[in-house]
């Protein structure tokens, strides 16, 4: 029993360190490895997002002190995604678990392999001046497939606005500061539809590992090269969602 949460911490402290330093991954590669162990999708979906709830307010917390926020990207990005986190989360607790579950892996596998080819495909001139539509519109999609996948805002998100000529540091704070509010409203969503006892090791886990890393994580921004680190992290989740989609299909 107290294996398993130090696995989970493990886990969450991991993916912190992952979600801080690319503003990105957190939800996607947790939910990958709950996937693979036999998780129901929105059960695990909901995991995440709950032990999140924490996890990203600590680390929004730590963007806002380091000055890591353009508030006028936040403006933009936080009440559209919402809007999408609460549908996706509804949806997903509304479908059969069995029948979405390879689905699920196979979006993880589309968004491993995504940032895999954003790593090679970022520009590099900077562009503070990105559209608010298109802006607010990607805040939606990422909401809802945040939401549907266990992860997914800050690869459609982060990655998108850095290869469009944002900077790459006040755009994963800004993120980052913006999932706490995305995350905050699928956790109540999941919470109004699903029973949670029975996954308390994992949220517990999850939290402690991600609210352990969250500070260190925002040091790591400055530090390690974003691309070597979304090879790496694309890579990993790539080979966890092939494996989830065989154990599914076998």
């Amino acid at each position: 029993m107290e294996l398993s949460i130090l696995l989970y911490v493990l886990v969450g402290f991991v993916a912190q360190i992952i979600d801080g330093a690319l503003g990105m991954a957190y939800g996607v590669s947790s939910n990958t490895f709950l996937l693979s162990l036999g998780l129901p999708p929105a059960a695990a979906s909901a995991s995440v997002h709950m032990a999140e709830v924490v996890t990203t307010g600590v680390s929004g917390i730590s963007h806002w002190r380091l000055g890591n926020i353009d508030w006028k990207l936040v403006k933009r990005l936080l009440i559209p995604g919402v809007i999408g986190g609460v549908a996706g989360a509804y949806l997903l607790t509304s479908l059969d678990g069995d029948i979405i579950k390879p689905y699920i892996a196979g979006y993880l596998l589309i968004m491993g392999v995504y940032i895999i080819y954003k790593a090679f495909t970022k520009d590099g001139h900077v562009n503070d001046g990105t559209h608010t539509a298109r802006v607010s519109f990607l805040g939606l999609v990422g909401g809802f497939c945040d939401a549907i996948g266990g992860g997914g805002w800050g690869p459609v998100v982060t990655t998108t606005l850095v290869a469009r000529g944002k900077n790459p540091r006040l755009t994963i704070g800004s993120v980052n500061f913006s999932e706490f509010f995305v995350t905050f409203a699928e956790s109540v969503t999941f919470v109004l539809t699903l029973t949670f006892s029975q996954y308390w090791q994992i949220i517990l886990g999850l939290l402690i590992g991600g609210a352990i890393a969250a500070p260190l994580a925002t040091r790591v921004t400055k530090k390690l090269p974003l691309k070597a680190l979304m090879i790496l992290v694309g890579t990993l989740i790539v080979i966890l969602s092939i494996r989830t989609i065989y154990l599914v299909l076998v």
